[in-house]
């Protein structure tokens, strides 16, 4: 499965971001020639393609634009053979204050992906989806089946995206599949999610600020989301088809905490701030993932327990806390 990469010309989207930055160091790994596309910024930041290590950084075609700008991805997408789309605007608390340039960047932008895609005739395009399309859990565990709620501006951008794949897989005999990851986290993730925030918290100050403690999320590691995606990638017979990435199990926000506590191991308070609170309508109380499909057709299985990836994930914060602000609500 590993030859399969080498010397393959692909392109990740949002490689800048947590989950692509990591996809694109596999893909390094596995002999990718790996075009990243990143959104343009006047200091020239590759996002999070900076943490990369510096051999591997040299090996990368960096193109930045706008998912926005159609010429922009077209000729990003030009004598690529795989695409992985992973460009999108992620934050939930984001979206209730902007959204519509969540709208743009998530649905046009993915639609202007799935032209790009067409034109060139690539041989794959893996769209990534977002466990929140569920919306707060109808029945668990979580099928692919299960009923989409937009619950969120957020998440109906995404519910949007997900359907433009599906018809320009019906229509176009686009060569699209969809990966659904639940919770993701590990290395290099932003404040803006929760287990980072509790970390930053827990290492630097006495109190941890949060919103609900009651949700219940089903936690994946970013190495076993990364192993997602390149399977899906080079699996037989799953075009037009979407599938759940996560663990199987869930754990309340409330229990996460006391882990990281422990293996923090600093005496810190708990306290729930009205600021961190979604919309009672919007907040998604449950999601817990069946990743049986996964498993059948993509030989897919999460590898890393949580108490392995919290703790590996609490080294790493530890190591670079001038990357966070602890002290601020990152939206």
């Amino acid at each position: 499965m590993t030859d399969h990469w080498q010397g393959r010309r692909v392109l990740v989207t949002g490689a800048g971001g947590f989950i692509a930055s990591h996809l694109v160091e596999a893909l390094l790994e596995q002999g990718a020639q790996v075009r990243a596309f990143v959104r343009y910024n006047s200091r020239g930041d590759p996002g999070l393609l900076r943490m990369l290590p510096p051999e591997a950084f040299k090996k990368l075609e960096l193109v930045a634009g706008d998912l926005r700008d159609l010429p922009a991805v077209q000729k990003a997408v030009e004598g690529v053979s795989h695409v992985f789309h992973l460009g999108a605007l992620i934050a939930i608390p984001y979206s209730y204050v902007h959204p519509a340039e969540v709208v743009e960047t998530n649905v046009i932008g993915t639609l202007n992906v799935l032209l790009a895609c067409r034109q060139a005739g690539v041989e794959r395009l893996v769209h990534t989806s977002t466990s929140e399309v569920y919306g707060t859990a109808l029945r668990v565990p979580i099928d692919e089946a299960h009923p989409l709620q937009g619950q969120s501006p957020y998440s109906a951008s995404k519910i949007g995206a997900d359907k433009l794949a599906e018809s320009f897989y019906r229509a176009f005999d686009v060569p699209v599949v969809t990966l659904r990851p639940f919770n993701t986290y590990g290395p290099r993730q932003s404040a803006r999610a929760v287990i980072p925030t509790i970390i930053t918290q827990a290492l630097t100050g006495e109190v941890v600020r949060l919103g609900n403690l009651d949700a219940r999320r089903d936690m994946t590691y970013v190495s076993d989301t990364v192993q997602g995606f390149l399977a899906v990638a080079l699996a037989p017979d799953v075009l037009g088809e979407t599938f759940n990435l996560g663990t199987g199990e869930e754990v309340r926000i409330g229990e996460l905490v006391e882990i990281i506590l422990s293996i923090v191991q600093r005496p810190v308070r708990i306290l729930v701030e009205e600021a961190r609170l979604r919309p009672e309508k919007s907040e998604v109380q449950r999601l817990l993932s069946d990743n049986r499909l996964a498993r059948q057709r993509l030989g897919w299985q999460p590898r890393v327990s949580l108490q392995d990836g919290l703790q590996r994930t609490v080294a790493w914060i530890r190591e670079h806390l001038d990357m966070y602000r602890p002290d601020q609500y990152q939206v």
